[in-house]
């Protein structure tokens, strides 16, 4: 891995808007079957072979994205600004999301050259 790449793991999350949160959470857990692991706020999460999967509704009306792809990075800040010293503009600064029982939820946003939305999650100990 080049010194100036991020420290990308794996995939640790993908995101998809819903319109209803609770027939999404239910038709997730219910028919799907998929593990429900906890909710934040207006999101909810389930596991899927280890990846996350986040359901949430839009939080800018003319957004139009499906999905987001989350990276698992353990430096969020150095991810970070190796990006930024690529030119990538940050969507919003690495920041706490959730404090869960055993480690704090942060998360970065940025888009990849397509105008996708893109993320870095960090599980801080």
């Amino acid at each position: 891995m080049s010194a100036v790449s991020p420290a990308i793991s794996s995939i640790g999350q993908i995101a998809l808007t819903v319109k209803d949160p609770a027939r999404a959470v239910a038709f997730y857990r219910d028919v799907l079957g998929l593990t429900h692991l906890f909710d934040a706020g207006s999101m909810a999460f389930f596991d899927c072979g280890g990846v996350r999967l986040m359901l949430t509704t839009s939080e800018t009306p003319d957004s139009t994205y499906s999905s987001i792809i989350y990276y698992r990075t353990a430096d969020i800040h150095g991810a970070c600004s190796q990006l930024e010293a690529k030119g990538v503009v940050l969507e919003s600064p690495a920041r706490m999301i959730a404090k869960m029982p055993d480690h704090e939820l942060w998360m970065a946003f940025f888009k990849d050259s397509e105008g996708n939305l893109l993320a870095f999650m960090s599980e801080v100990r």
